[in-house]
């Protein structure tokens, strides 16, 4: 079969033509990504409740409300005990969620100043040299993160107000990165092979171009 561009192609398509393992790889990627989301949907609503509790919390102290704020503070009203501890933790994991989609799709911005004045093939060698490296790093972060998780399991630091053990958070993260170094891993060898080869094993690219 004939190699065809690959933004011609979907990610189902291509996964029938070459790649059955890129149908694996995408749906790790979206199923990372929404529970990326999910989490930061929590996040959301945990901020605009604690930040709600703390606003009526002072009003009441203020007296602005009368008997409603001191019933307010009776029923223990107030911003969310260690919400940012929460935050912190929650918005880490996020990030290392999201990080798979974005390595499938190469949504990462690209400064194309240069590189547009460069033949296809030698655009072609610059990804696969680009991808090679930030998988490299990915995997780098995700070692590091399973060190400093081992590191705070053995001496049991917990955080200050929920007193909830840092290793936890270093542990989501970790478990997030594991997917991105999956991921990673797998579009390095398809750019590799797309230089190689010269057929398309990726979706195209969704990234921001400056």
């Amino acid at each position: 079969m004939r190699a065809t561009d690959i933004s011609d192609r979907s990610v189902d398509d291509m996964a029938i033509w070459g790649e059955p393992m890129l149908k694996y790889i995408s749906q790790l990627a979206r199923s990372m990504a929404v529970l990326g989301g999910l989490v930061l949907c929590a996040l959301v609503v945990l901020t605009f409740v604690s930040v709600s509790g703390r606003a009526l919390n002072t009003l009441g102290h203020a007296g602005s409300l009368g008997a409603l704020g001191e019933g307010l503070i009776g029923a223990g009203v107030g911003p969310i005990t260690g919400d940012f501890e929460l935050l912190e933790a929650g918005v880490a994991f996020a990030i290392f969620a999201f990080l798979p989609l974005t390595q499938l799709y190469s949504a990462h911005a690209t400064v194309d100043i240069f590189t547009s004045a460069l033949s296809r093939r030698a655009n072609k060698a610059l990804m696969a040299f680009w991808e090679v490296v930030l998988s490299a790093v990915i995997v780098l972060v995700a070692l590091r993160l399973y060190a400093g998780m081992l590191d705070k399991m053995q001496y049991n630091e917990t955080t200050f107000l929920l007193q909830f053990p840092i290793w936890w958070a270093y542990a989501a993260s970790f478990a997030a990165s594991l997917a991105a170094c999956v991921v990673a891993l797998y579009c390095a060898a398809a750019r590799v092979a797309e230089l190689v080869t010269g057929r398309a094993y990726l979706p195209h690219s969704e990234g921001a171009s400056h």
